[in-house]
């Protein structure tokens, strides 16, 4: 990728309209009601070691994701990037260290009691159910948030009607936002490898994240499909005000829209700063970036 993502052109006029606008309200509510107002530290990883069997895949590894930031981990194939991102979102158990998610410890939390914090994920290998549509994916997202039980959506009570239309209207306008509106109704399991990763972030989306946590969000993309992503995670950033932890192999990409980023090797922390101190550190260079 080429030039500042942050600041091209847009190729189209960004809609933030009434559902993204009402997920945003939702959110704003929760986190007047959830951790501190004006907590800089959203998210703490201390001293994290992971071993399976004799293979150490991170080695006291610290890390802390900042209100606002987009933080991107990299480092080479098998460096423990994504090792990382299953301790914090609770699929592994590190065998040392503590995670604490806005002020609360969570270590040993289960997944799923995690994702209910505000900690919501996407995979490297794409998780979404192939064989219902592209709405009914982001629908399902917003199941910890809708208000009626089977028996009520089926007699279609009017508080349930309005319910359902009021969930319906956020994940029509992530379809909206995602530029998904020409396959909201393929079966997902039909589309290309860079759309399913387009559903899989709406999906995401729609769980109201607190912390937003994306696994290669653009592995297998094109340039153009590339820069499509990196525009919409740079707008979930700036108006929905969600942090943002990135694992990314493009370094154009993630030079451009990173506010900071940590690097991995080997399962060892081996730097971390902004991307101008990042491109310029020896380390980096000889573990990742090439010597070249």
């Amino acid at each position: 990728m080429t030039g500042n993502t942050r600041d091209m052109n847009k190729k189209r006029e960004q809609r933030y309209s009434y559902g993204l606008s009402l997920l945003r309200e939702c959110m704003e509510q929760k986190r007047a009601f959830g951790s501190t107002p004006g907590d800089r530290v959203l998210l703490k990883a201390e001293g994290i070691s992971l071993n399976f069997g004799k293979l150490q895949a991170l080695v006291q590894v610290d890390v802390d994701v900042r209100d606002g930031e987009i933080l991107a981990i990299i480092g080479p194939n098998g460096a423990g990037k994504t090792s990382l991102l299953n301790v914090i979102s609770g699929f592994y158990r590190a065998q040392e260290g503590e995670i604490f998610f806005q002020g609360k410890r969570i270590t040993g939390l289960r997944s799923s009691r995690i994702a209910e914090l505000g900690m919501c994920r996407t995979f490297q290998n794409i998780a979404l159910y192939s064989g219902l549509t592209v709405i009914d994916n982001i629908i399902a997202g917003r199941h910890p948030y809708i208000r009626y039980n089977f028996v009520a959506g089926m007699i279609y009570f009017p508080w349930a009607h309005r319910e359902e239309a009021r969930q319906r209207a956020i994940a029509e306008d992530i379809v909206d936002f995602l530029e998904l509106e020409n396959v909201r109704g393929a079966v997902v399991g039909t589309l290309s490898y860079g759309l399913r990763k387009r559903v899989e972030l709406g999906r995401a989306l729609a769980l109201e994240p607190r912390v937003l946590l994306l696994d290669e969000p653009m592995a297998g993309m094109n340039l153009d499909e590339k820069e499509d992503m990196a525009r919409f995670i740079i707008d979930i950033n700036e108006f929905l005000k969600i942090p943002i932890v990135l694992i990314e192999h493009d370094m154009g990409v993630v030079m451009d829209i990173a506010d900071r980023i940590v690097v991995l090797d080997f399962g060892y922390k081996i730097a971390e700063g902004t991307p101008e101190k990042i491109k310029k550190d020896s380390r980096v260079i000889a573990a990742y970036l090439g010597e070249g």
